[in-house]
């Protein structure tokens, strides 16, 4: 089967799945360049209201597709042949597919399988939440391959576990599993067979029932886009949106919230 990224939208739900299953759903580079293209069609659909990434078979993503660096490698580091640009030519595309997802403007969410590892951790660590099933096992392994990770990504992993968890990671390249995920915070859940997703189905409608404007103003500020142009940008959406009298109202009445930003 052709390695691909299959989408599917349910109730505001749109569901990415790294589909390569005879690579652990390694990512090849055209499906590192086509990541930031899918991203940007699901933001442009108002109907998207949360992205789900996953991978297919009982896998998340075992990274970048070894078989590019091998290629590289034969070539060397300074040969003019294709496979000499190959190793940074899939740093620069997954670094890339990395920022294009931290920056989707809606909630996103990793919900992990199996192996997550190298530019598969990449991917759940761009994410802003990762929901993981109880034999998943994380890693991030450039140590093993001579490679030096990308500047940008080793920041992004170290606000997520620390410096200490990071360099650990790092440093060794070995594998931890979900409970150690959980506790250094490279997870947020961690939960067994068929209760991951059932989980995952009811956080996301929950998500999908909130103001829209309160999350995407939360992310940006999580994220540190809090200049004062941003900050005056929400609250005069917030002023013109409504969100909060219909809130309001709705607690009172005790019913569910109908809220419509940024329709109006």
């Amino acid at each position: 089967m052709e390695p691909i990224l299959r989408t599917a939208l349910d109730e505001g739900v749109a569901t990415v799945t790294i589909d390569h299953p005879a690579k652990r759903n390694a990512m090849t580079p055209d499906m590192w360049r086509r990541l930031p293209v899918l991203l940007d069609e699901l933001a442009a659909d108002p109907g998207v209201r949360v992205l789900v990434l996953t991978g297919a078979d009982g896998t998340f993503c075992a990274g970048a597709d070894i078989g590019a660096l091998r290629d590289a490698a034969r070539s060397g580091p300074d040969s003019d042949e294709p496979g000499g640009s190959a190793a940074r030519e899939q740093q620069t595309l997954a670094v890339a597919a990395e920022e294009a997802l931290a920056a989707f403007p809606r909630p996103t969410l990793a919900v992990v399988r199996g192996h997550c590892v190298g530019g598969g951790c990449q991917l759940a660590a761009a994410c802003d939440l990762r929901f993981a099933a109880q034999d998943a096992l994380f890693g991030i392994t450039p140590a093993k391959l001579g490679i030096v990770y990308a500047a940008s990504s080793t920041e992004r992993l170290v606000r997520l576990v620390g410096p200490a968890t990071a360099k650990f990671l790092l440093y060794s390249g070995e594998l931890i599993d979900a409970g150690r995920a959980l506790r250094t915070g490279l997870v947020d859940e961690v939960h067994h067979g068929d209760e991951l997703d059932k989980r995952v189905a009811e956080f996301a409608r929950t998500l999908t029932g909130r103001s829209a404007l309160t999350q995407a103003a939360a992310k940006e500020f999580a994220d540190g886009r809090t200049g004062p142009d941003r900050v005056e940008h929400w609250q005069r959406a917030a002023a013109a949106s409504g969100e909060a009298a219909e809130g309001v109202a709705a607690f009172m009445e005790r019913r569910a919230p109908r809220f419509r930003w940024p329709q109006g």
